[in-house]
């Protein structure tokens, strides 16, 4: 039965395998595995070409989007550079014409009035002809208003009237009227050839104006707008004062209609009045009765013009009424022919073609050129960041050096000479209504008009009325004077600057005497530190503030504790003066105490002592080790501290590389301020006397505390 009943299941297993066989679909056999090495691909896997498209699809598409994140970046620095670059594209798309241009209009106007006269009677001070000066208010503003950044001030010819005495004194010492000089054996005198001695003027003018502006440019590159900042307002005021001296001598020769000899040089100032005063007796009474009554004339009528400045909405232009009139005067009377005034002479209309400057002047006005760059940079940042902050705007520093560097270079190929800003034309500017440099473009479109079409009436215009046209000018710098009894009352020191800068300027000229007077200011500078003041600190009750005990009634000594202050940053040249006030407030006399340290080592001393410190040099961190190891030899000390209050690691650092810290003066005795410290020393005196009641133990708490607290050093000693 068994046989039978195994084989029955086999049957039956066969059977249903044999059924379900012929019931299901034949099975394909599994395909071949893709061999990694030939192309043949798996019917099961993903199309590993389609892949492959893909994440070369994808791969192309993140260097796209990569280029075009570049792209985009870099088109945004070019743009950015741009309109940092050319301010005018960035502002003036945005121009409101309903707002702005109505009073640009007027300002224009105004302003280009005003430059008529200004610029004639100041290409007389840089002895050039007097057109000229039209041509300075033309091109450089131009350019001004492409490139500046301040929106008020009215660049030009009138440049407080010191650059053109700076250029005067240029062209008249290379081109002196001795060497057009010729004898004329017909009339037995000398005659001065005018055109060639202008002619060589103008070259000379323009060949400093065009190598001031490359300085300007080259300073504005090298983001060196700060050098300003070394012009304090002392020596300014002081240098302006000096230069208006020198105008003032250089005018009257045409205020007396003499002629006398140009002297260059050192003093040569004092040889001219002494030239004029010699040959006053020559004066023409024709042009002295001109000058006179124009500068009365001026005066009355500037008086008038303030009086009635709140009442008129545009200011009366009062120097181009006198223009007009003594113009006038002097063409119906002929004063020339009767009288013999000098007068300005032709007028050459249209404009002069572009020339470049003559290079083998470049190397004999180098230094002027220089000294006009940083003169004229340093009036116009000084107004333009005056209407800036009034106004809320920014002017960029660098950017107005290469404005006006390019007004300059560019104004000079065009028989221009240099340019800077006009308080007067500026206010002027501001106050009828102009709020951008369109003001500026109007005004030396008015100046075009002058030029191409007018100019020629102005040929009999006397030079004597351009001359007090100066002279009146002159009293807003004058009124400078006033400054001596307030800064006696301030700040000596400045005045001391402020008279010397002024005697230098009157004796050594404008170009060395700005020279003389930065080198002497910078000497004022190390005369403070090495004088500071000295003075012992005192703590206010019950608070952390620290003030010095000779100036506050409420301020108290801190018992066993001296805190020693200077007002002066420590470095080699006062250090000896700071160690010897030092013994001084501290009652230590260094010497002393390392001739007689066995003596003293039973009345040892608590003794804290301070300085303030407003930076701190590697000299200055010598000059401190050296001072503490002496204090340390003079005393032996069983605890011995020295705590320095330190809140910049810049400090820290620096004193670490001057080999302040040592194994006895660790960073462990950093303390972040003055109290800290105070602190410390009186919870080390308290510990001492816990330890040793019977005997007074000094610790040298040498604190090196030098702490930056409200924006200065302290060195606590």
């Amino acid at each position: 039965m068994a046989p039978s009943s195994t084989a029955g299941c086999r049957d039956f297993k066969r059977g249903n395998s044999q059924s379900a066989s012929s019931a299901l679909p034949p099975i394909t056999p599994p395909a071949q595995h893709k061999d990694l090495h030939t192309d043949t691909e798996h019917p099961l896997q993903p199309d590993r070409t389609n892949r492959r498209l893909t994440q070369k699809t994808r791969t192309r598409q993140r260097s796209t989007q990569r280029q075009n994140t570049h792209s985009q970046t870099t088109k945004q620095i070019q743009t950015s550079c741009l309109l940092g670059s050319v301010p005018v594209v960035s502002w003036l798309p945005r121009y409101s014409i309903k707002e702005n241009a109505l009073g640009d209009l007027v300002s224009g106007i105004s302003v280009g009035i005003m430059q008529l006269p200004q610029g004639m009677a100041y290409a007389l001070l840089a002895a050039v002809p007097p057109v000229f000066g039209l041509y300075s208010s033309f091109y450089p503003v131009l350019i001004y208003f492409i490139f500046g950044t301040s929106k008020h001030i009215s660049v030009g010819t009138h440049f407080n009237i010191l650059m053109s005495v700076m250029i005067g004194g240029v062209t008249e010492r290379l081109a002196p009227e001795s060497d057009f000089t010729t004898w004329d054996n017909v009339t037995n005198s000398s005659i001065v050839d005018i055109a060639a001695r202008d002619a060589e003027r103008i070259r000379v003018a323009v060949a400093v104006t065009f190598l001031s502006g490359l300085f300007q440019i080259l300073l504005g590159l090298v983001q060196f707008g700060f050098v300003v900042t070394y012009l304090s307002d002392p020596l300014v005021r002081g240098y302006t004062t000096g230069a208006a001296i020198h105008v003032i001598v250089s005018q009257l020769k045409y205020t007396f209609g003499i002629n006398p000899p140009r002297y260059s040089g050192p003093l040569s100032l004092i040889y001219t009045v002494l030239e004029i005063c010699y040959i006053i007796p020559e004066t023409n009474i024709g042009t002295l009765v001109v000058s006179i009554v124009t500068i009365i004339s001026l005066i009355l009528a500037k008086e008038l013009n303030a009086y009635l400045s709140k009442k008129l909405p545009v200011p009366i232009p009062v120097e181009l009424v006198c223009v007009i009139i003594t113009t006038v005067i002097s063409w119906q009377v002929n004063l020339t022919g009767r009288y013999g005034v000098d007068v300005v002479g032709e007028i050459p209309s249209g404009l002069q073609p572009p020339v470049f400057p003559a290079a083998s002047l470049f190397g004999r006005v180098i230094g002027d050129a220089f000294a006009l760059a940083v003169v004229g940079y340093g009036i116009a940042i000084s107004l333009g960041r005056i209407f800036a902050l009034k106004y809320g705007y920014k002017v960029d520093s660098n950017q107005e050096l290469i404005a006006l560097g390019l007004s300059n270079s560019f104004g000079a190929i065009f028989q221009c000479f240099a340019i800077s800003c006009s308080m007067s034309r500026s206010l002027v500017q501001e106050s009828t209504g102009g709020r951008t440099q369109v003001a500026g473009v109007l005004s030396a479109v008015v100046i075009l008009f002058i030029t191409l079409w007018i100019g020629r009436l102005f040929e009999d215009l006397p030079k004597a009325v351009l001359a007090a046209i100066i002279y009146v000018n002159l009293h807003g710098i004058m009124k400078q004077f006033l400054d001596i009894p307030a800064l006696w009352k301030s700040n000596r020191v400045d005045m001391v600057v402020w008279v010397v800068t002024f005697i230098l300027t009157v004796l050594l000229n404008p170009d060395l005497g700005l020279a003389a007077s930065i080198g002497f200011s910078m000497l004022t500078v190390i005369f403070r530190t090495q004088l500071p003041k000295y003075s012992l600190l005192g703590q206010l009750p019950d608070t952390d503030i620290y003030k010095p005990l000779e100036d506050y009634n409420q301020v108290r000594h801190v018992p066993g504790i001296v805190i020693f202050r200077s007002s002066a940053t420590l470095y080699f040249a006062n250090a000896e003066m700071y160690q010897d006030a030092l013994g001084e407030k501290s009652g230590i006399d260094v010497t002393k105490l390392l001739s007689a340290k066995k003596k003293l080592e039973a009345k040892r001393k608590r003794q804290e002592k301070k300085a303030a410190k407003k930076e701190l040099e590697k000299n200055g961190a010598d000059v401190f080790l050296r001072l503490i190891q002496r204090h340390s030899r003079c005393l032996t000390v069983r605890h011995q501290y020295f705590c320095l209050s330190v809140f910049l690691a810049g400090v820290v650092e620096t004193l670490q590389n001057g080999g302040f810290f040592n194994d006895r003066v660790t960073k462990s005795c950093l303390f972040a301020t003055v109290h800290d410290a105070v602190l410390r020393c009186q919870a080390g005196k308290t510990k001492s006397h816990r330890g040793e009641e019977n005997e007074y133990y000094t610790r040298l708490y040498l604190s090196g505390l030098i702490s930056i607290h409200s924006g200065q050093y302290r060195l606590l000693e």
